[in-house]
């Protein structure tokens, strides 16, 4: 009997104690920190990094994420936006816009503390609906209301999105927040407004398109013109290199000539016209011989007045 209540005692002093130390058991997920605290929510400065921890009974763990966290303000149902959590904003006309968009938070391991601190022990997920969300939207508003609404929806989506994104990081620093890379999900407008925009647009891409075409126009002109230029300047070539083809030959031609002038008269000598004679002389005397040399040559039936 004495040994049976031991036991029984002993199993009731096990299952408390693993109670206890359940209890005293603390898990911090990836991505997280946890701040320990007193009961009396004084902050010992003890920070959790990721892993299981045990804790006193008289402790308390707060979990922030240090990890990159998407977060979402739409109007259906996504991510941590369980609700319509969309929202109106002006454009710089005045004109009003019902804005979705998504960004990304964490908490800086560094300052965790006083993250806890300043927010008097709220969680990181309830830092981020009662703080990081409402001043997500009162700040974008004054980033929309810069811009004109057919430059939102429109050609400079990505430009706000940057501002957006700086404006906001610079906003939330100094709470040890950092907030990165906002970006416009949807942004809408009423019918009249859509109209104006797509009319706006279409002026543009006509405009752009009649555009291109004068360019292509004044482009093929411009060729066209290249082209027969470079034609006429090809023909203009040509012909003067015949030209001077041509004049080249009748230089050679002429060189040629003169040369063999020259060649011919320096031949010419007396003794070699001498010698041309007598090579061909058949061995007759001339009948008559004048004055200054000169030769008669006289028929043959011509009678001498002698023999008359």
């Amino acid at each position: 009997m004495r040994g049976f209540l031991g036991a029984v005692i002993l199993g009731i002093v096990i299952l408390f104690g693993g109670c206890g130390a359940m209890m005293c058991t603390e898990k911090i997920p990836a991505g997280h920190v946890g701040v320990v605290y007193n009961m009396n929510g004084g902050v010992c400065g003890e920070v959790l990094t990721q892993g299981w921890h045990v804790v006193s009974p008289t402790k308390k763990v707060t979990k922030y994420s240090v990890g990159l966290e998407q977060s979402y303000l739409t109007a259906s149902e996504q991510g941590d936006s369980p609700n319509d959590e969309s929202f109106s904003a002006s454009s710089s006309e005045g004109k009003s816009l019902t804005v979705e968009l998504t960004y990304t938070y964490q908490y800086d391991p560094a300052t965790v503390t006083d993250v806890f601190t300043r927010f008097r022990g709220q969680s990181g997920k309830e830092v981020r609906d009662s703080f990081i969300k409402p001043n997500v939207v009162s700040w974008t508003k004054e980033v929309v209301a810069r811009y004109q609404v057919a430059d939102i929806i429109g050609s400079k989506r990505s430009e706000v999105n940057t501002a957006l994104t700086e404006y906001l990081a610079g906003k939330f620093a100094p709470y040890g927040i950092t907030v990165t890379n906002v970006s416009l999900i949807d942004v809408g407008v009423d019918a009249d407004t859509q109209n104006a925009i797509n009319q706006k647009i279409q002026a543009q891409q006509n405009a752009e398109t009649q555009k291109i075409s004068n360019q292509t126009a004044i482009d093929k002109a411009e060729a066209d013109a290249t082209a027969k230029l470079t034609a006429e300047k090809a023909n203009a070539d040509a012909k003067l290199i015949q030209a001077q083809a041509n004049a080249d030959a009748l230089t050679i031609q002429a060189d040629a000539e003169a040369q063999a002038n020259e060649k011919l008269r320096k031949s010419l000598s007396q003794d070699v016209l001498t010698q041309e004679w007598i090579n061909k002389w058949n061995g007759v005397l001339p009948s008559v011989t004048g004055s200054d040399n000169a030769i008669v040559n006289l028929p043959a039936n011509v009678s001498s007045p002698d023999a008359q």
